[in-house]
């Protein structure tokens, strides 16, 4: 449950009284989050594959009276075999993740579309050439071909946004366990209400404990689990490090084989565990590999060509935004353009980030006189983040709500001393709390985005963005670079504040 879903939208949590029946046009429960979700996605990528054969026909036009009659054979033949690509679709397993996964997105089924759309499209070319049946022309195919993968994720964002503001989303979950892991997790899912779930209470078998403490109560005990679970519409019941042996642990999830509910197990070490776990088996038993952390020298050349061609694009690209906001800059107050600061770097080497000015120009000498303002003052005085600092400007107040003061980075990305995606650039005054195993955060560049920036950045405290770099640095993959370079934009797109 670690990343925010790209097309995250706060859903109402207190609409429904608890354990109330949700009904979708007038069915009783059963119809949840899965069902909902199914054939929304369903609808969502059969509009989205006749859309783009439509557009195929129209850009693409036949030349002929014969060729249109051919292509009203060709367009029959694909209305009919529309149901041979949802099964496609269905094999590719993209349409049970969302009532699996609480942190699933569109980003994350990118991949499986364009394999199920590629396998489809010249499937169908393939089989109505052998069987001799109208088929359309190389360039229309291609067309289509392009059309579906960019149509069919767009409308399966567009439905996600709509199923998630529907009642049936909301799962009722029950957390066995009751301690700090159990507390952690009931704390970020209430941070994050675009998963959907609400947790009716922990179970635990020293439940007298744990009754007073947080907003969540203690509702039972394991024995109690099953009723529970019948008696409260629970669709998900999570294990989070309860106080029961493994013996005991092994007879709740089979206490729940009968049940309609999702079982999540947090496992133990999971501050290790990152994307780029995977699970194997010796001799039936269940292994999880964590990949020596170390790139290849492969793997920090494929790095830094994505970082090179990225930061060169964008610059292209935003060159009129990076243009209009210096301007801006310069006539909202007096002072540089830019600023820059010293930031920790790759190895412990320091280099001086770029970012657009967003303050007046003595806020470093002002910084002493604001440390009563500081929102980590009493709890985590190593970070200093001030709401509604007196120093920003106008301009620079919009600029940091939409991070375009961090464009500038792009120029630190081409110089080599940052990466697209990578930890939190760190001032010297925060690195110097960063110790042991932590510092292994070092061993890639500084990002202008990553696991911090998608999952709060600013809001994250400082151990668990250390953490967080930490998971990053040591389950580096490629595709989790593509995916956090995705999450980026909506992410910045969420109300949040800047600081």
């Amino acid at each position: 449950m670690s990343a925010v879903p790209q097309d995250a939208v706060a859903v109402p949590q207190d609409d429904f009284a608890v354990g109330e029946v949700l009904e979708i046009s007038g069915e009783p429960a059963r119809r949840r989050r899965g069902w909902l979700m199914r054939r929304l996605l369903v609808f969502a990528d059969v509009v989205g594959l006749v859309a783009a054969y439509l557009a195929a026909i129209v850009a693409i036009a036949p030349n002929t009276g014969s060729d249109t009659v051919h292509s009203q054979w060709e367009i029959a033949l694909f209305l009919a075999c529309l149901p041979l690509w949802v099964v496609l679709f269905r094999v590719h397993g993209l349409y049970d993740r969302d009532e699996e996964h609480t942190d699933h997105s569109t980003v994350d089924d990118v991949v499986g579309v364009f394999q199920a759309v590629t396998l489809g499209t010249w499937s169908f070319l393939v089989l109505t050439s052998i069987f001799e049946l109208p088929h359309p022309s190389l360039p229309r195919l291609v067309f289509f071909w392009i059309a579906a993968v960019l149509l069919v994720p767009l409308l399966r964002a567009v439905a996600r946004i709509l199923g998630r503001r529907h009642a049936a989303y909301i799962q009722n979950v029950i957390v066995v366990g009751s301690g700090q892991v159990a507390r952690l997790l009931d704390e970020k899912v209430m941070k994050h209400p675009e998963y959907g779930l609400r947790i009716l209470g922990f179970v635990d078998r020293q439940n007298d404990s744990f009754v007073d403490q947080g907003a969540v109560p203690t509702i039972g005990t394991p024995a109690d689990l099953p009723e529970l679970v019948r008696s409260r519409s629970v669709q998900r019941v999570v294990i989070a490090f309860s106080t029961d042996t493994h013996v005991e642990t092994l007879d709740i999830i089979r206490s729940l084989q009968d049940a309609d509910v999702q079982i999540d197990i947090v496992p133990r070490m999971f501050e290790v565990l990152g994307a780029g776990a995977q699970m194997h088996t010796i001799e039936g038993i269940p292994l999880v590999g964590l990949a020596a952390p170390k790139l290849s020298g492969s793997s920090r050349f494929l790095k830094r060509s994505l970082d090179v061609a990225g930061a060169t694009v964008g610059l292209v690209l935003l060159s009129p935004i990076l243009a209009a906001t210096a301007l801006w800059i310069k006539l909202d107050s007096s002072g540089p353009v830019f600023f820059r600061q010293v930031r920790m770097g790759h190895g412990g080497e320091t280099f001086r980030v770029f970012k657009f000015r967003t303050m007046v120009r003595d806020a470093e000498d002002r910084k002493a006189e604001l440390a009563t303002m500081n929102m980590h003052a009493t709890g985590d005085p190593r970070m200093f983040k001030v709401p509604n600092d007196p120093r920003v400007t106008r301009a620079g107040a919009l600029l940091r709500r939409w991070r375009i003061d961090e464009l500038p980075q792009l120029l630190n990305v081409l110089k080599g001393d940052m990466s697209l995606v990578g930890p939190r650039p760190l001032i010297l005054d925060e690195d110097q709390f960063v110790e042991r195993w932590a510092r292994r955060r070092l061993d890639l560049k500084p990002g202008m985005t990553g696991l911090w920036q998608v999952l709060g950045a600013s809001d994250i405290p400082f151990d668990e963005m250390t953490k967080l770099d930490y998971l990053y640095v040591t389950n580096w993959s490629l595709r989790e670079d593509l995916r956090l370079i995705f999450l980026t934009v909506p992410a910045l797109a969420r109300t949040r504040a800047a600081y």
